[in-house]
């Protein structure tokens, strides 16, 4: 069994990934300039996620009153649930910018928005063609996606190494590493999606 049109979890599920993308694409574009920028940044992200998770409540309640649906229940569930990990991450990291009051992200920052961005893009269309029933066609954004997790494992690397040789400041070094490996999480959560993704197309195809 493959979705419909208009199926209520197709509608469903193509939400989720698009708010996963708005929330992508406001995390790496928004420029920080100072403290006051941190409060709009959080608070947006924040906006973001609490949609989501309304969403993710939608899908619960939706799957508990189905006789049938178009996947397995477990399989939709856990789709949902890899893509609000995702924007979780996200307003995680988003938090740590405001409590750490900074105000500039440092181009590892940037590489690491940036690789989470196009691994957003790819999570969408590939809920895309789940939903329209072209399952072949999603392998190639999950490969996608899995190569921005390694990308983002070698941005990791580099700057763990880079601000341990050039910052002085013990309690600076936490704090970035902290973010650092925060959004490297993220990119694993996208992973996730990829795999969770794979698995779906593998039962069903």
């Amino acid at each position: 069994m493959v979705f419909k049109k208009k199926d209520k979890f197709a509608v469903l599920l193509s939400d989720i990934a698009s708010n996963l993308k708005e929330s992508a694409d406001f995390f790496a574009d928004y420029k920080l300039n100072n403290v006051s920028d941190l409060k709009v940044f959080t608070e947006k992200m924040k906006d973001y996620e609490t949609k989501g998770d309304n969403y993710i409540h939608e899908v619960i309640m939706e799957l508990n009153n189905a006789f049938i649906t178009p996947i397995e229940r477990e399989d939709i569930l856990a789709l949902s649930m890899s893509m609000d990990d995702v924007l979780d991450g996200m307003d995680h990291c988003s938090n740590l910018f405001e409590v750490y009051s900074i105000t500039q992200a440092d181009d590892y920052m940037r590489q690491f928005v940036e690789a989470l961005k196009s691994s957003s893009v790819e999570i969408e269309q590939a809920v895309q063609l789940l939903t329209t029933k072209k399952l072949p066609l999603i392998r190639d954004h999950a490969i996608k996606i899995k190569d921005y997790e390694s990308k983002c494992d070698g941005i990791l690397r580099q700057s763990i190494k880079h601000l341990f040789s050039v910052e002085k400041d013990p309690i600076r070094i936490i704090q970035f590493k902290e973010i650092y490996e925060g959004l490297e999480e993220i990119a694993d959560s996208c992973q996730d999606v990829a795999n969770t993704l794979e698995s779906i197309v593998m039962k069903n195809a």
